[in-house]
């Protein structure tokens, strides 16, 4: 009866119970403590004067000859190359900087009624990065132009392979590190070639991207 009390005891033995605690509040106090040090930090660069270098991946679904954004899907990649012009201008929730960028798509993929590849390029991409912002989120909104030149017709027929590629929407950072970000963006997508094919049919659609900054 004793041995048994002596195991029942060291089954409830309140130093080894809290021996167990710290250990398993050892990993729980490294999460919080990585947490708060992150959400502490300040928020990417974003100020006059900044550079702004960004690769990214995009994925979007469109129409082109019907009336179904399920007809055409597209895949491309690529970077761009920004800098921060101004300091912060306006009132309330508009208030924010502006951001002028160039970039390059050499990654350029089409699904649905054809399978073809392409390049594109964005010599204006006009970001105005809004003040406003959370601990680690900033969002922006966008405008941007450009061209887009392809191995086949696009869209498909007596068109052209030639095109043009307006785009417009926003986004928003999440601060990962003190001049690093995730950047989350949703876009109306534009393709047509303005009348240089005989055909002049519309990809419209729209996109989601995913990006990475780095802030210099």
């Amino acid at each position: 009866m004793a041995q048994a009390f002596g195991k029942k005891f060291a089954c409830c033995n309140p130093f080894k119970m809290k021996k167990a605690r710290t250990q398993l509040s050892l990993p729980v106090l490294i999460v919080l403590f990585v947490t708060i040090s992150v959400s502490a930090q300040d928020l990417p660069a974003l100020t006059k004067g900044a550079w702004d270098l960004d690769v990214w991946t995009a994925g979007e679904t469109g129409e082109e000859n019907t009336n179904s954004f399920s007809e055409s899907q597209i895949l491309s990649a690529g970077f761009f190359v920004g800098r921060v012009l101004t300091g912060e201008h306006g009132k309330n929730w508009l208030r924010g900087n502006f951001e002028y960028a160039f970039g390059l798509t050499p990654v350029f993929e089409t699904y649905g009624n054809q399978h073809i590849h392409g390049f594109g390029f964005d010599p204006v991409i006009l970001r105005w990065n809004l003040a406003r912002h959370t601990s680690r989120v900033s969002p922006y909104i966008e405008l941007a132009g450009g061209g887009l030149t392809t191995n086949s017709n696009l869209p498909p027929g007596n068109t052209s392979s030639f095109n043009f590629t307006p785009t417009g929407g926003g986004g928003i950072y999440i601060r990962t590190g003190r001049r690093q970000a995730l950047d989350i963006a949703c876009r109306w997508s534009h393709i047509s070639n303005a009348n240089l094919g005989v055909q002049n049919p519309e990809f419209n659609g729209v996109q989601v991207s995913l990006g990475y900054h780095w802030y210099k």
